[in-house]
């Protein structure tokens, strides 16, 4: 049996009306399912987040959203990356609905209990349906993989700084930055 949007919508509003607090997908007919994250990767989330929402928003530039924006994409699906940039030229006004479009970057974060195979498989899926740039940031390997539809997947690491110059010229994030501080 194949589900579709409508479906996932009526589960959502059950599990909201139980006060149960999970995120859902469509993927291939199928509804997952998702818990809580852990701390550190939401901890990341919300830098991630803060780090584009600090260069995007006083520049107009488009959309950052989080994983509670659902995508209704080409093939069907409905999925929603931890963190999504959409710009400006592409969504002039943000929809009171799931947006029928593919965001321009995604961004996986994973949790300790996600395996790396099926996130870079949903980032390379993006990809295919139009993303230009796809990151999987791995907290457990403090490693961020970049995808681009042209090319090898590129590994950064503390070292390193992430650029997005095809949609954020003049951004730049040093990966040291992506992780939780400590504090003395």
């Amino acid at each position: 049996m194949s589900l579709t949007v409508e479906d996932l919508e009526k589960i959502q509003t059950q599990l909201t009306e139980a006060h149960l607090d999970y995120r859902t997908e469509l993927v291939d007919g199928q509804i997952i399912i998702m818990g809580l994250s852990d701390y550190v990767s939401e901890v990341i989330i919300a830098r991630l987040t803060f780090f584009l929402q600090n260069w995007v928003i006083p520049r107009a530039l488009g959309y950052v959203t989080g994983s509670g924006a659902g995508f209704r994409l080409p093939d069907g699906n409905l999925r929603g990356p931890d963190v999504s940039f959409v710009p400006a030229a592409k969504m002039r006004k943000a929809p009171r609905a799931f947006a029928e479009i593919v965001p321009d970057l995604t961004i996986e974060v994973r949790s300790a209990s996600d395996n790396i195979k099926p996130l870079a498989e949903k980032l390379q899926r993006f990809i295919e349906l139009g993303s230009q740039v796809g990151i999987l940031v791995d907290p457990k390997n403090l490693t961020v993989t970049v995808y681009r539809a042209s090319g090898e997947p590129i590994v950064l690491t503390n070292e390193d700084t992430l650029t997005i110059p095809e949609l954020l010229p003049g951004w730049e994030l040093p990966i040291s930055e992506i992780w939780p501080p400590v504090f003395e």
